[in-house]
């Protein structure tokens, strides 16, 4: 199998109005992403932003949770968290993986957006279950990934679709169903 990394982008996504942003980092993102991440057996979880206070917040928050009292209040939280690593920009998380495993990792953007040259589940599963170079899913906060993150993907995932035209998942749900879908049991 291939490995596995996740990156929650806080910049450069856009906004409504498809301006380009930086957007907040939230408890709850870096929380729950992580469970999920540790539940599915991703190797990092990168949260990234170039924002230096919204990284001093996250420190904040993790350190809470592996030397403060959280440490010892929930260990699987603590267990969660300890796969949470801190990027200046894409570039930084993936020169780590680089680092880390000694390959340049295949780039998987999602997007909410229909679109051409959409990647489905099954062969992006099949990617993972193939040996080969680790795959960094590239997740979007805000309004989602800016062109020039999807351009620069080796893939662009095919959007999670429910039962309507409603298609606006929080990104914790959709990275939740991701990590289901291509490394969940069958």
């Amino acid at each position: 199998m291939a490995d596995i990394y996740l990156a929650l982008l806080h910049y450069p996504v856009y906004d409504k109005d498809h301006k380009i942003v930086t957007t907040s980092i939230t408890n709850m993102d870096i929380h729950d992403i992580a469970r999920s991440a540790r539940t599915y057996g991703v190797k990092r979880y990168f949260v990234v932003t170039p924002t230096r206070t919204l990284r001093l917040l996250a420190e904040k928050i993790l350190d809470h949770w592996e030397h403060g009292y959280g440490s010892t209040y929930n260990e699987t939280r603590k267990d969660a968290l300890s796969l949470v690593a801190l990027a200046e920009d894409l570039d930084s998380a993936i020169q780590a993986i680089q680092t880390d495993t000694g390959e340049i990792p295949r780039l998987v953007a999602t997007s909410a957006r229909i679109g051409d040259q959409r990647t489905s589940f099954a062969e992006i599963r099949h990617q993972v279950e193939t040996p080969g170079p680790p795959l960094l899913m590239i997740l979007g906060t805000g309004w989602g990934l800016i062109d020039e993150i999807l351009n620069r993907a080796d893939y662009i995932l095919e959007p999670i679709q429910g039962v309507g035209n409603y298609n606006h998942l929080s990104v914790r749900a959709a990275a939740a169903i991701l990590l289901d879908r291509l490394l969940g049991a069958r």
